[in-house]
C-alpha cells in the first residue's frame, strides 16, 4: 500500500520499559509499528516479544485506525483487547506485556481543555459576567493558547507566570522546583509588569509550599492575618510581611484528562508549584478560584509537555552524536581486505545498539609475518566503543619485533591501572607466518573454531583472563601449525549466545553445523552460511549483543608467493 501523509500535528508519546519518554509524530498512513528498523516500521520499538510488524495506524474518513497485525500476546486500547479500532486522544495503546512500552495517542487540533475550562465558568452559578470577569476570562484563554506555541520553556513559563500575576494582582510569581534531595528551587520569577527577577535572591514561604504538597491542592489565602496560626507564623511570611499567598501545586495527570477529571484522576509526578504572593490582602471571588484552579491545570499540562518536548529534542542531539560515533567506528573497522601473504581474510560486525564494543582487524608485521585481533569490550553503547577504539589504536602500533605477550600484558597493566573506566575485554590475537606458523594468545575470548581439511577442530583451549580485569595476569603465547586450505573461525559471543523466541541459546554445536561442507567454499560463503544459520535459528527475536565474524584461510607458502 503506498504511503500518503497523516496530520503532522498527531504524535505518539512513547513510554519506554525504563519510563523514559519520546515524541514520534504520526506523518505517513499507514503509520508502522514493530520490533527492529530494516523491516520499514516507522517507529521501531526495542523488546525482542514484541512483532517485528504488530501494528499500524492508518488514516481514514479523517479518523485514525489502529490495527493488530499480528502481535504475539495482542494490540489493547485502554486495556481493551482491539483487532481494529478508530483512536481518540489520549487512548492508551499497549502489547500485551506489563513490563513493555506504552504509547499514548495525541490527535492534532485538540482543545478539548479549552472548551472544558471556558464550560465549566460559563455553566457556573454565581458567575460575575462584568467587565472584569470577561477580562479574567481573557486572561486564561490567552494562558491556555500558550499550549500550542513553539517557544523556549522558560519564557513559556514567565509568560503564564505574567498572567498568573495579572489575575490575582499579586506582587511576584514564582515557578518553584523541587530536586532529588526534596529542596524547594526557583526556577522563573516575574513581578507586576513582566519584570524577570533573579530566582537565587527569593524566598518563598516553605510552609505554604509544603502545605500545598502536603494536601495535594491549591493554597489560596486572602488575607493571613485571618489564616492558620502555623501559616501566620511562618518566618519568612512575618520576615516579608505578606498578607496574601496563592500555592498552586502541578502535578502530571493522566492523557486526555479533561478539567472536568483532572481534579479527581491519579496524581502523577509533581512537576513545580506556582507560587504568588503580595503585601496586600486580596479578594478572590468565585470566578477567581475557578480561574485559579483552571490555571494550575492548564500551567501542569504545559510544563509536561514542554519538558516532554524539550526531552524529545535531547533525544534527538544525543541520536545525532551516537550516529557520528557510529560513523567514525564503522570506518575504523576493515572493510574489503587487502590481499595479505599467505593469508585471506574476511569479517563482518552487527552491533545490537547503534554502536557497538566488538573489534576485529589484520594487518601486516613484517613481509612474512601478518598479525590478526578479535576483541569483545564487555558491555555495549557509547563506553564499550570508546575501549574498543583505544584497542585498535595499541595494536595497530605493533612493529617488527614486537612481543605479542608484551603487549597484551601492557594492555591489560592500562586498562587494571584506570579501573575507574569500568570495562575490560576479552580477545584473541594471533601472528602467522609463510610457512603456517600460528602464534596465538587467548584473553578469554571464546575458543575459535578451526576448519581442516580432515574435519573441524577446537585447539585454542589454552588461555588466560581477559585484558583489564586482573592487574597480575601473565599472558602466554601458544602455537599451532596450520596446513595450506585451513580456515579460522572466529567469533564474538553474540553469535554462539544468539537467543530464539524461547531463549534458547544458539550454541557451539549450531556453529558447528553451519560450517559442515564448508571446507573448501569462499570465506565469503562460510561468512554467509553462518549468519543465516543465526538469523534461521533466532527467528526475528531481538539482538542482544553485538554479532561478529571473523574468517581466516592459510594459503601456503607456494600459493602466497604466486599472490
Amino acid at each position: 500500500m503506498p504511503e500518503t501523509p497523516a496530520p503532522s500535528k498527531t504524535v505518539l508519546e512513547v513510554i519506554a520499559p525504563d519510563n523514559s519518554r519520546s515524541v514520534v509524530p504520526v506523518a505517513e498512513s499507514p503509520f508502522m509499528i514493530g520490533r527492529g528498523g530494516d523491516t520499514g516500521n516507522h517507529l521501531q520499538l526495542i523488546d525482542r516479544r514484541i512483532s517485528r510488524h504488530c501494528a499500524s495506524i492508518s488514516t481514514q474518513e479523517g479518523r485514525f485506525i489502529l490495527e493488530d497485525l499480528g502481535q504475539r500476546w495482542g494490540i489493547f486500547v485502554n486495556g481493551e483487547k482491539i483487532e481494529k479500532r478508530a483512536l481518540g486522544d489520549g487512548d492508551i495503546i499497549t502489547f500485551g506485556l506489563a513490563d513493555s512500552y506504552q504509547i499514548i495517542f495525541h490527535e492534532s487540533g485538540s482543545d478539548t481543555s479549552i472548551q472544558d475550562i471556558l464550560s465549566r465558568i460559563g455553566t457556573a452559578t454565581g458567575v460575575d459576567s462584568g467587565s472584569g470577569g470577561l477580562g479574567k476570562l481573557n486572561l486564561l484563554l490567552q494562558a491556555t493558547l500558550l499550549l500550542h506555541a513553539q517557544i523556549p520553556l522558560d519564557l513559556l513559563l514567565g509568560t503564564m507566570l505574567d498572567h498568573a500575576i495579572a489575575l490575582t494582582q499579586a506582587d511576584r510569581g514564582l515557578l518553584v522546583e523541587m530536586d532529588s534531595s526534596e529542596t524547594f528551587r526557583v526556577r522563573v520569577a516575574r513581578s507586576t509588569g513582566s519584570v524577570q527577577l533573579a530566582p537565587e535572591s527569593l524566598a518563598p514561604s516553605q510552609t505554604a509550599l509544603r502545605l500545598a504538597l502536603k494536601q495535594q491542592s491549591s493554597v489560596i489565602t486572602e488575607d493571613l492575618a485571618q489564616a492558620d496560626f502555623g501559616l501566620q507564623a511562618a518566618h519568612s511570611i512575618v520576615a516579608q510581611r505578606l498578607r496574601s499567598i496563592v500555592a498552586i501545586p502541578l502535578y502530571a495527570v493522566a492523557r486526555g484528562s479533561t478539567l472536568e477529571t483532572a481534579a479527581h484522576a491519579r496524581r502523577g509526578d509533581l512537576l513545580g508549584v506556582v507560587y504568588l504572593d503580595s503585601r496586600r490582602p486580596a479578594a478572590f471571588s468565585k470566578l477567581d478560584r475557578q480561574i485559579l484552579d483552571a490555571l494550575g491545570v492548564e500551567s501542569a499540562g504545559i510544563l509536561d509537555n514542554a519538558r516532554l518536548v524539550e526531552r524529545e529534542r535531547e533525544r534527538q542531539r544525543l541520536e545525532q552524536q551516537i550516529q557520528i560515533a557510529r560513523d567514525i567506528q564503522q570506518a575504523l573497522l576493515p572493510h574489503g581486505f587487502r590481499d595479505f601473504p599467505h593469508l585471506e581474510a574476511a569479517g563482518i560486525n552487527y552491533p545490537c545498539l547503534t554502536v557497538g564494543g566488538d573489534y576485529f582487524d589484520v594487518f601486516p608485521v613484517s613481509d612474512e609475518l601478518t598479525a590478526f585481533v578479535i576483541a569483545d569490550v564487555s558491555g555495549k553503547g557509547l563506553g564499550a566503543a570508546l575501549l574498543t577504539t583505544m584497542l585498535q589504536g595499541a595494536f595497530s602500533g605493533m612493529t617488527i619485533g614486537v612481543d605479542p605477550a608484551r603487549i597484551i600484558t601492557r594492555v591489560n597493566c592500562y586498562l587494571c591501572e584506570h579501573s575507574e573506566v569500568g570495562r575490560y575485554a576479552t580477545l584473541f590475537f594471533g601472528t602467522l607466518s609463510s610457512t603456517g606458523e600460528l602464534e596465538f594468545i587467548n584473553a578469554g575470548h571464546p575458543s575459535p573454531l578451526l576448519l581442516r581439511r580432515d574435519g573441524i577442530a577446537e585447539p585454542f583451549t589454552e588461555g588466560s583472563f581477559p585484558v583489564g580485569l586482573v592487574p597480575s595476569a601473565e599472558y602466554t603465547a601458544y602455537h599451532e601449525k596450520l596446513q595450506p586450505g585451513d580456515t579460522l573461525i572466529l567469533f564474538s559471543d553474540g553469535v554462539t549466545e544468539a537467543m530464539d523466541p524461547n531463549e534458547e541459546l544458539f550454541g557451539i554445536e549450531r556453529l558447528r553445523d553451519a560450517l559442515t561442507d564448508q571446507r573448501n567454499t569462499p570465506l565469503e560463503v562460510v561468512q554467509k552460511a553462518v549468519l543465516d544459520s543465526v538469523e534461521q535459528f533466532t527467528r526475528g527475536a531481538t539482538q542482544a549483543d553485538d554479532i561478529t565474524l571473523f574468517l581466516l584461510r592459510y594459503r601456503g607458502a607456494a600459493q602466497g608467493a604466486a599472490v
